[in-house]
């Protein structure tokens, strides 16, 4: 059983900042790429941030200059620092982790999805 939750979300004014958290807990074996999507009222889910193993990123291109993901391995913790936000990043957030869990001797690779926070920015 593996979990992922998230915290930090809130109302903030536009131009304000806020950080994410999303910490994964369970039978985690390891973790690849773990990142972060977005859904607003009425749109599709959409990438907002991404980072491997490694510490590659990537960034949606409304997000880039202003948002930055983070991982902490050893806390099996993903953060996204958003800064200068704008009301068009009013949405759902939803954290996201490819990991390999470990159970009866063998292991397995999952997708898992935390349960979202909302991020309300005002104009």
């Amino acid at each position: 059983q593996v979990q992922l939750v998230e915290s930090g979300g809130g109302l903030v004014q536009a131009g304000g900042s806020l950080r994410l958290s999303c910490a994964a807990s369970g039978s985690i074996f390891s973790i690849n790429a773990m990142g972060w999507y977005r859904q607003a009222p009425g749109k599709q889910r959409e990438l907002v941030a991404a980072i491997t193993g490694g510490g590659s990123t990537n960034y949606a291109d409304s997000v880039k200059g202003r948002f930055t993901i983070s991982r902490d391995n050893a806390k099996n913790t993903v953060y996204l620092q958003m800064n200068s936000l704008k009301p068009e990043d009013t949405a759902v957030y939803y954290c996201a982790a490819d990991i390999v869990v470990l159970t009866t001797g063998s292991t397995y690779e999952y997708d898992y999805w935390g349960q979202g926070t909302q991020v309300t920015v005002s104009s």
